[in-house]
C-alpha cells in the first residue's frame, strides 16, 4: 500500500498506486509543465489545467523573460535513426513533442546531441539551489517527463540539464530508476485527478502559498477555515491602486492615446461652447487617465467607446461595464475569468437541487437580516424603547429563517424584515436630516424611486450589482443564473443573490453617511412625474462616497484579518464558486457585530 493523492477532506487516502489510462483520441494532452506544478502543489496544477485559472505575478513575468530567447524555434530535431554515435551534432530549440502513452505534450526549450543520445535542457529563471540532486524535485521531475516523452518517440535519453538564468549555471540531471518511478507516479496521480474532477485540498501551513500567483484564487487558508476552523495566517494580497473610472455625461466619448484613455465631452450644441472654466475659449476640456490606473471602466447611458480603446482595455484585462443612464447593469466586456466551465457546471447542478438551493438561500437571507439589524443598532437615534422593540422583532425573524420550509416562506420572512427595517430608516437620520421633508422615508420604492432616499438607495444598489456581477464572472460563475432570485431577461440574478448580505453594509451605510454629513442635500434631486432622480452633481457625489466605502478596511468577523470592502466582494465570490463546486460545505458570510 502506498500514499495516494490528497483527498478532498484534507487528509491522505491510502490505496493501490494506479496508472492512468492511455489518452483517448478526444482527450486534450496535458502540458508537461503541469507535472511540475503537481509535484510542487497538486491543487495548483488542478486549478490551472482543469479550472483554467491563471494570474500573473513577478515570478511568472520573470519566468517568461527567462524563456524569451528559447521560445522561437531554431534548428531541427532529427529523426531518432539520425541521432546515433556517428551522427553529426545538433541543437534544436523550442521543440514540441507529445506522448500518447503518457497523455502529455511538451515544448522543450532545447534538445541537443549527447554522444549518441539526446539531452533535454530546461530553462529556469532563478539561481541554482544548493540542494541534493542539484535542483528541487519538481524541476527534476519536469525534465524527466521530457525525457520520457522523447523515449516514447524513439530517442535514447540518459540525462538532461537545468539551466538557471539568474546564476548562469547548468546543472546535470541523471534519469535514474528512482527519478523515473517518481515521475511516472506523478503523471498517473495528475491524470487520475483530472479524470475524476476532484480538486486536491489546499496545502496546510505551507510557505509556498505566499508567493503563489493563484493565492487570491485558491484561497487556501479560507477553504481550510471552512473545513477545519483553523484561522487564516494572513489576508489575500492587497489589490493594486487602480480604481474604477465612471463616465456618465451623455454624448461623451472615451478614446485612446498611447497608454492613456481620453474622455472627451460631447460637442457643444448651438449657442454653447461646452467648456470647463479652465479650458481655452470654445475648446472642450479632455480628461486623460492612464490605463494602468483604471481597474474597471463604467459607461452609463449614451457614452461612446472607440475600438482602439476597447482593444487596449481588453489587452490590459480591464473590464468595461455597460449601464443605462439610471445605472441599471446591462453587461460587461473584457472580463477575464477562468478558461473553464467547471464553476458554471457546479452552479447549474446546484440550481437543479431544491434542497441545496434552499440551504444557500437561507444563509444569504439570514446574513442580510443580521446586517440590517446591525445597521439599525449602530445608527439608531430615536427612542430607546422603540429601538429594542425593532431589534427584538428582527432577532425573532433571524431565528425563524433557518427553518423556512421553502423559497416562498423564506421570501416572506425576508419581506417582513425589510418592511420593518425600512420603516425604521428615519430613526437613523440625524436631527438636521430628519427635519427635512425631502428625506421623509417609510418604505422602499423602485422603478421609479419615489423620493430622494429611494433614489440614493437605487443608485447604490445598482453600483453594488455591477461590482458583484463582475466578481462572479471573474470567479467563473454565471451572474444571470440565480439561486434565490428567479431568472428574468436582463436581470443578473446570481449577483442579486450574493449582494443581499452586502446591501445594508455597503449601500445603506453609504446613503446614511452622505445624508447625515450633508454631502447630498435636497437640491441634489429632481422630480419628474412620480419618480425622483439625482442630479449630475448628486450622482457624482454619491458614487464617490460609495467608492470610498469600498476602500475602507474592515476586520472579517469569520477570518479575523483586515481586508478592504472591495477585496471582500472578490473573496466571497470565490468562496461561492468553491461552494457550488462542492469543495466546501457552507459559505461564511460577512456579518460584522
Amino acid at each position: 500500500m502506498t500514499d495516494g493523492p490528497p483527498s478532498n477532506d484534507g487528509g491522505w487516502q491510502f490505496g493501490l498506486p494506479l496508472a492512468a489510462p492511455p489518452a483517448g483520441v478526444d482527450d486534450v494532452p496535458v502540458p508537461a509543465r503541469m507535472v511540475n506544478e503537481w509535484v510542487y502543489c497538486p491543487r495548483l496544477a488542478y486549478l490551472e489545467w482543469v479550472d483554467g485559472e491563471w494570474a500573473d505575478n513577478a515570478d511568472t513575468a520573470q519566468g517568461r523573460r527567462a524563456h524569451a530567447r528559447v521560445d522561437a524555434p531554431k534548428g531541427a530535431l532529427p529523426p531518432p535513426a539520425d541521432t546515433g554515435e556517428d551522427a553529426p551534432p545538433f541543437r534544436a530549440q523550442a521543440v514540441e513533442i507529445s506522448s500518447e502513452r503518457l497523455g502529455l505534450v511538451a515544448k522543450l526549450d532545447l534538445v541537443e546531441d549527447d554522444d549518441g543520445h539526446v539531452s533535454p535542457v530546461d530553462y529556469k529563471k532563478g539561481r541554482r539551489p544548493h540542494v541534493a540532486g542539484g535542483a528541487y524535485e519538481p524541476e527534476r521531475v519536469q525534465l524527466c517527463v521530457q525525457a520520457l516523452i522523447l523515449e516514447d518517440n524513439g530517442y535514447r535519453v540518459r540525462s538532461g540539464f537545468l539551466w538557471f538564468a539568474a546564476s548562469r549555471e547548468r546543472v546535470p540531471v541523471v534519469f535514474d530508476a528512482d527519478l523515473r518511478a517518481r515521475t511516472l507516479s506523478a503523471v498517473s496521480e495528475l491524470r487520475l485527478a483530472l479524470g475524476t474532477r476532484r480538486i486536491p485540498p489546499p496545502l496546510e501551513n505551507s510557505p509556498k502559498c505566499h508567493r503563489c500567483s493563484l493565492l487570491t484564487i485558491c484561497l487556501p487558508d479560507e477553504v481550510t477555515f471552512v473545513r477545519t476552523g483553523a484561522l487564516p495566517r494572513s489576508p489575500p494580497p492587497a489589490q493594486s491602486g487602480a480604481r474604477p473610472l465612471y463616465v456618465q455625461q451623455p454624448g461623451a466619448r472615451v478614446g485612446k492615446d498611447a497608454d492613456t484613455l481620453t474622455i472627451s465631452p460631447p460637442p457643444p450644441r448651438h449657442g454653447q461652447d461646452g467648456r470647463d472654466d479652465d479650458a481655452g475659449p470654445g475648446v472642450p476640456s479632455v480628461r486623460r487617465v492612464p490605463i494602468g490606473d483604471v481597474s474597471e471602466l463604467i459607461l452609463a447611458g449614451p457614452v461612446g467607446l472607440s475600438t482602439p480603446a476597447l482593444h487596449a482595455l481588453i489587452r490590459a484585462e480591464v473590464p468595461v461595464a455597460w449601464m443605462t443612464s439610471g445605472f441599471w447593469f446591462l453587461g460587461a466586456t473584457g472580463i477575464r475569468g477562468p478558461r473553464s466551465a467547471a464553476g458554471r457546471l457546479g452552479q447549474y447542478r446546484v440550481r437543479e437541487s431544491t434542497s441545496e438551493r434552499l440551504a444557500i438561500a437561507r444563509g444569504l437571507i439570514e446574513a442580510k437580516v443580521r446586517n440590517q439589524r446591525t445597521i439599525l443598532r449602530r445608527n439608531w437615534r430615536g427612542d430607546e424603547a422603540a429601538r429594542e422593540g425593532v431589534l427584538g422583532r428582527l432577532r425573532h425573524l433571524v431565528a425563524r429563517i433557518p427553518h423556512a420550509p421553502d423559497s416562498a416562506g423564506l421570501m416572506g420572512l425576508e419581506g417582513e424584515a425589510a418592511a420593518l427595517y425600512f420603516r425604521s430608516w428615519s430613526s437613523m437620520l440625524n436631527e438636521r436630516s430628519a427635519s427635512l421633508p425631502a428625506f421623509a422615508f417609510e418604505r422602499r420604492s423602485r422603478r421609479p424611486p419615489a423620493d430622494p432616499v429611494n433614489a440614493c438607495l437605487s443608485l447604490c444598489y445598482a453600483l453594488l450589482t455591477r461590482l458583484v456581477a463582475s466578481a462572479l464572472e471573474i470567479a467563473g460563475l454565471d451572474p444571470w443564473c440565480g439561486i434565490l432570485h428567479a431568472d428574468r431577461p436582463g436581470r443578473p440574478s446570481l449577483a442579486l443573490d450574493l449582494m443581499e448580505p452586502f446591501r445594508p453594509i455597503f449601500s445603506d451605510s453609504t446613503v446614511l453617511t452622505v445624508l447625515n454629513t450633508a454631502e447630498i442635500g435636497p437640491g441634489d434631486f429632481v422630480s419628474v412625474g412620480p419618480g425622483c432622480n439625482l442630479t449630475t452633481h448628486g450622482r457624482r457625489t454619491l458614487i464617490q462616497a460609495f467608492e470610498r466605502r469600498l476602500d475602507q478596511e474592515v476586520t472579517h468577523p469569520a477570518f479575523g484579518y483586515e481586508i478592504t470592502m472591495r477585496q471582500l466582494v472578490q473573496v466571497q465570490a470565490r468562496l461561492l464558486a468553491r461552494l457550488l463546486k462542492g469543495e466546501i460545505s457552507h459559505l461564511p458570510h460577512y456579518m460584522p457585530r
